[in-house]
C-alpha cells in the first residue's frame, strides 16, 4: 500500500482538533501562558463557560451567538468542547441554532463528541441536535467518538438516542476501522458487542484489521482476531495484501507474528481436530442436553421404580419426584437460554 493513502487516512481526522478548534484551544493556552488578556467576545466566553461576559456581550452590547468566529466556528460549539452546558443552554436561549454547522460541515454534536461530553451532548440532542449528522468527510458522531476513544459517549447516544455504530463515512470507513487505526481496544469491544460488521472493507480494500496491523496496534489486532474467523485473516486489500502482510512491510514485527502464528493455528487446529470443530459448530448445549435426560432416565429407573417396587414410603416419593420434576423444569429453561429464539441479542441487552 502507498505511502500517500495512509498519510491521506492520518489527516483525515475531524476538524475539530486537527483543524481550527486545535489550534485556537492552543492559542487560548498560549495566551493565558504569556499572561495575555483573553478576547472580549462571545467565543471565549462560550468556551470558558463565562455567563456574566456573554450577559454583558449579548444583552447590554448587542453581540450575535449566531455569527461565526474569525476560524469559521460557532459559539455553541466551543461550549460543547468544554462541556460548557449552562452556557450552551444560554447561546440556544438567544437564537442559536442547535444544527448550524461550520466550514467543515461539523456541528457541535461533533464537538462533544471530541472530548465525550456526555452532558452537553444530551442537552443539544434534547434541542433538536441531529445525530446522524455528517461533516465533509462524511463523519457522524459516531466517527468522531471512535475516532477519539470516547467509549462512554458512544455507548450513550446508540443507546439511548439510537446512533448509528456502523456507518461508513466518505471512504467507506465505519467507527470500527477508526477505533482500530488509533488503537482504542475499548472502543473496539463495545462496537463488536453491539454488532459492527468487522470484515466491512472501505474504497482501498481496507478491514479493519488492515487499519491496526498498518499502525501496528497489537491490541487491537488482538480484539479483533479473537472476535472474527479465520478467513478475516486471509482477506486481501485492493492491492492484494493481508493484514498480516501488511504489518511486515511497515515492519511491525510483532504483530506480523501474531497474525501469521494466528492463522497458523486456526490452520491446525481445523485439520487435527476436525471431530471438535465440527462439534464446536453445532454446539454443546444439546449434548448437554441428552446427558442430562439420560441422567434423568437412570435416576427414574434405578431409583424411583425399584424402591416403588420394595413399598417406598409416601414422603420419600415425594421428593423423589420432586427432584424429577425440577430437573425437568432445568431443562425447558436450559433449552430457552441456549436457543437462539431464547438469547438476548447486544442491542436489546445494551439498551
Amino acid at each position: 500500500m502507498a505511502s500517500s493513502e495512509i498519510e491521506v487516512v492520518e489527516d483525515a481526522t475531524p476538524a475539530a482538533t486537527s483543524g481550527g478548534a486545535g489550534r485556537a484551544v492552543a492559542e487560548v493556552a498560549r495566551q493565558e501562558g504569556e499572561g495575555e488578556a483573553l478576547k472580549d467576545d462571545v467565543y471565549t466566553g462560550a468556551a470558558y463557560g463565562d455567563l456574566e461576559k456573554l450577559h454583558r456581550l449579548v444583552e447590554r452590547e448587542g453581540r450575535s451567538v449566531t455569527v461565526q468566529d474569525a476560524l469559521g466556528y460557532h459559539a455553541l460549539q466551543w461550549a460543547a468542547l468544554n462541556n460548557r452546558v449552562a452556557t450552551a443552554q444560554y447561546i440556544l436561549e438567544h437564537g442559536a441554532n442547535v444544527n448550524a454547522i461550520d466550514h467543515t460541515g461539523q456541528t457541535a454534536l461533533h464537538w462533544s463528541a471530541v472530548r465525550g461530553h456526555v452532558q452537553v451532548a444530551e442537552l443539544l440532542l434534547k434541542e433538536g441536535a441531529k445525530v446522524d449528522a455528517t461533516d465533509l468527510y462524511g463523519y457522524q458522531t459516531t466517527h468522531v467518538a471512535a475516532q477519539y476513544g470516547q467509549t462512554t459517549f458512544l455507548c450513550h447516544i446508540v443507546a439511548k438516542w439510537n446512533a448509528d455504530h456502523d456507518v461508513p463515512d466518505n471512504d467507506g470507513r465505519s467507527p470500527l476501522h477508526w477505533a482500530a487505526y488509533k488503537g482504542f481496544a475499548d472502543t473496539m469491544r463495545l462496537l463488536l458487542f453491539l454488532g459492527a460488521y468487522s470484515t466491512r472493507q472501505d474504497k482501498e480494500g481496507c478491514t479493519p484489521l488492515h487499519w491496526a496491523a498498518i499502525r501496528g496496534n497489537l491490541e487491537s489486532c488482538t480484539v479483533l482476531v479473537q472476535a472474527g474467523k479465520k478467513e478475516d485473516l486471509m482477506v486481501q486489500d485492493n492491492t492484494g495484501l493481508t493484514p498480516a502482510q501488511l504489518a511486515a512491510d511497515k515492519n511491525h514485527r510483532q504483530v506480523a507474528f501474531f497474525l501469521g502464528n494466528a492463522r497458523s493455528i486456526h490452520e491446525r487446529g481445523c485439520v487435527g481436530n476436525s471431530y471438535f470443530v465440527k462439534l464446536s459448530k453445532i454446539g454443546l448445549a444439546p449434548l448437554l442436553w441428552c446427558i442430562i435426560i439420560a441422567l434423568m432416565v437412570v435416576y427414574i429407573h434405578s431409583i424411583i421404580l425399584e424402591d416403588y417396587n420394595t413399598k417406598m414410603t409416601v414422603i420419600f416419593g415425594l421428593f423423589a419426584w420432586l427432584g424429577v420434576f425440577l430437573a425437568s423444569v432445568g431443562l425447558v429453561m436450559f433449552y430457552r437460554c441456549s436457543s437462539p429464539t431464547g438469547r438476548i441479542t447486544p442491542a436489546t441487552e445494551a439498551i
